[in-house]
């Protein structure tokens, strides 16, 4: 580069040649930057999908000796007295556990999503700790308990091990703990498009190239791993569901009324427990919970467990008899009550797949009616599928994470229309309803019952997305009023990396990253929430 040294400064086109010069420079590293993090997250896939299905195998085994032990106590009632003591030393062990390590309590998707959106401690080993040895222990009580929340966590704690170990910044650890959630869900249900949504629409909450090829990587690298183990198909099979007709589509909105009237219900249940609980001594928690499960494994083992055989059975019902009728029913009423007493406690265990479970009776009880209003039998177990979707996005309020985990598990996409329109429906019903999603609503409950300076570290970078339309978009960096102590320390337009300028315009769909205190990351974060939305 030329100078000019009459007067003793660059020109002005000398200064742009050097900053076209910085900026080509910046790209180049951050296309090679890209792939790195690609490279890692793949990696960490890899290690969460041997972490998952170590989980995935201990919980199958502890659900299985709960069914056993309840059968034989069936037979020899004597066995009940050591079972409870049994109940009662398990129950307490969880509820130290829960107090020593409270990360590690309830579903882990609330705490994943506050690492990575509040810039919350998590203490990695004791969490993975405390995530096998108490889902171990509830899966062996038979708790209505899921796998898939903490083999989110599992994924996160397993990835940010890897983060920490090679000394990545926060920017990357972030998406490193946010690709291992992805492939915590993706190695639990064998359904990898599901977990790379899942990143973005529940975990990240935004659009992030960087963090969609980091999720993709990881989820394949998981989900190689958990297919290698339990085989090609999905946990939930869905593969021989009948083809709707065009007309029959409308029953997907009455059905979707039902779903999210159902999916409200059940965080209103999830939360009424868990506010019930808070009025106990914590350590009580988990021995009710534990006490709770006996009757429910004498009388009614289908309900133990997360659901997968309810949802089995759900979906099968191939004709209308009202004995079965009335069987669904009274398991959807026990499964939503125990759900939310197993939960409740803050014993370690997840909602997701009982959630599933719900919906699925829901749906499958409906079809009974529609059939017997006239409908054809066979779309009983269409409406299963469909209303199991409503539910979940009645309550987490991730609609395309639902139908996509649905459309995975049918193996199909013909299915797609019917699903959406069901799951669309119920979520209108949610929000009119003004249901609070109930990850948000957990994690918030979280929050409050600990201290701020135990959440974050002194100073924390994040990526926020400009979003079309918003303030933000098509003005000068320089002129954008920055949350009051933060600083922009970098910018991704798609594959390109920019060196912050003032003289910079913003574009739609660019990432900023700013760097802010943890103590302030909360009003950094509304602040920027309405200059990028």
């Amino acid at each position: 580069m030329r100078l000019n040294l009459s007067r003793g400064k660059p020109s002005a086109d000398e200064m742009d040649q050097t900053h076209r010069s910085d900026q080509l420079q910046a790209t180049r590293s951050g296309r090679a930057s890209r792939w790195l993090v690609a490279l890692r997250a793949a990696c960490c896939g890899l290690l969460v999908g041997v972490l998952v299905v170590l989980y995935r195998q201990g919980i199958g085994y502890g659900t299985r000796f709960a069914r056993w032990a309840y059968a034989q106590m069936r037979d020899q009632p004597l066995l009940i007295l050591p079972w409870l003591l049994a109940a009662l030393l398990v129950g307490l062990t969880l509820a130290w556990m829960v107090h020593r390590v409270p990360m590690a309590s309830g579903s882990g998707i609330p705490q994943v999503e506050g690492v990575v959106i509040h810039g919350m401690r998590m203490p990695a080993i004791p969490v993975l700790g405390v995530r096998f040895l108490g889902g171990l222990a509830c899966g062996m009580f038979g708790l209505s308990l899921g796998r898939e929340g903490p083999s989110v966590q599992i994924g996160a704690a397993g990835s940010q091990l890897v983060s920490r170990g090679l000394r990545r910044d926060r920017v990357e650890e972030t998406c490193l703990v946010t690709s291992g959630a992805a492939a915590g869900l993706s190695a639990a249900f064998n359904a990898p498009l599901s977990g790379m949504v899942f990143a973005l629409e529940e975990i990240h909450r935004s659009f992030s190239p960087m963090i969609l090829l980091s999720a993709a990587m990881a989820c394949l690298s998981a989900d190689f791993i958990a297919k290698n183990r339990f085989g090609l198909r999905p946990v939930l099979d869905f593969t021989a569901m009948p083809q709707l007709t065009i007309a029959q589509y409308l029953l997907m909105i009455p059905l979707g009324l039902v779903a999210g009237l159902v999916g409200a219900a059940m965080n209103r249940l999830l939360l009424g427990a868990q506010s019930l609980y808070s009025h106990l001594p914590s350590k009580l928690g988990p021995v009710i919970s534990l006490f709770l499960a006996l009757p429910v494994g004498l009388l009614l083992p289908a309900v133990l467990g997360g659901g997968e055989d309810l949802i089995g059975k759900a979906e099968g019902v191939r004709e209308l008899v009202w004995s079965v009728a009335v069987n669904l029913l009274v398991l959807l009423l026990v499964k939503m009550l125990f759900t939310a007493t197993s939960f409740g406690s803050g014993a370690p265990g997840g909602i997701f797949m009982p959630i599933l479970a719900v919906g699925t009776l829901t749906g499958s009880l409906c079809g009974m009616g529609a059939a017997a209003l006239g409908m054809p039998v066979r779309i009983i177990p269409v409406c299963a599928v469909c209303a199991m979707a409503g539910t979940l996005t009645a309550s987490v309020k991730a609609p395309i994470t639902s139908i996509l985990l649905t459309v995975e598990m049918s193996g199909s996409l013909v299915h797609m229309l019917p699903v959406a329109l069901c799951a669309f429906t119920a979520l209108m019903v949610s929000d009119l309803l003004r249901v609070e999603p109930i990850y948000e609503a957990l994690l918030e409950r979280y929050r409050r019952g600990h201290a701020p300076d135990d959440q974050a570290p002194d100073r924390v970078t994040v990526e926020f997305p400009i979003e079309h339309g918003s303030p933000a978009a098509g003005r000068l960096l320089g002129q954008v009023p920055w949350p009051h102590g933060c600083a922009v320390v970098g910018l991704r337009r798609g594959e390109h990396r920019l060196i912050p300028a003032g003289d910079l315009r913003l574009l739609a769909g660019d990432g900023v990253i700013l760097l802010c205190p943890g103590d302030r990351l909360d009003q950094a974060r509304q602040v920027m929430e309405g200059l990028c939305r």
